[in-house]
């Protein structure tokens, strides 16, 4: 990665602070995916570190609602004008909803990841409970991203 992007990367998480900060119920993985967890429902996206170094995003191919899927296997991809990547389930559990805007409207994930650039809402079983648990804080993902 070089300088450039790593000053963006840097700045686009102190930007995104606020965002931590009132949502402690927000975990990563290693493979730059984030969830949000309310209730039983997790919200996945990837998260800003992911979307800058994909550069604008063209292409979104997300799962039909009422799939299942476990931790680690692959929901969807999401294409730019640098590159293709699959997206991964940071959690076990069953689609409940898409992010329909994504498919019009695919550069939302570079404007906004952690807002209106989710990918699809799961409802995590216990399994998907347990491992969320499991998966990485702000402060663990920030180290894996600090260069």
């Amino acid at each position: 990665m070089n300088r450039l992007t790593n000053i963006i990367i840097k700045k686009s998480l102190n930007n995104r602070n606020y965002l931590f900060k009132n949502l402690s119920t927000i975990k990563f993985t290693k493979s730059h995916e984030y969830i949000q967890l309310s209730g039983s429902i997790g919200t996945v996206g990837i998260t800003d570190h992911a979307a800058n170094a994909l550069g604008d995003v063209v292409y979104v191919d997300l799962p039909l609602v009422g799939a299942a899927y476990t931790a680690g296997s692959s929901f969807g991809s999401v294409e730019s004008v640098k590159a293709a990547s699959d997206v991964y389930s940071p959690v076990t559990g069953e689609v409940v909803e898409v992010n329909a805007v994504l498919s019009s409207n695919p550069g939302t994930v570079n404007e906004s990841p952690f807002e209106s650039g989710w990918f699809i809402k799961l409802k995590l079983n216990d399994d998907g409970l347990k491992e969320f648990k499991e998966l990485l804080d702000e402060a663990a993902y920030k180290e894996l991203t600090k260069e």
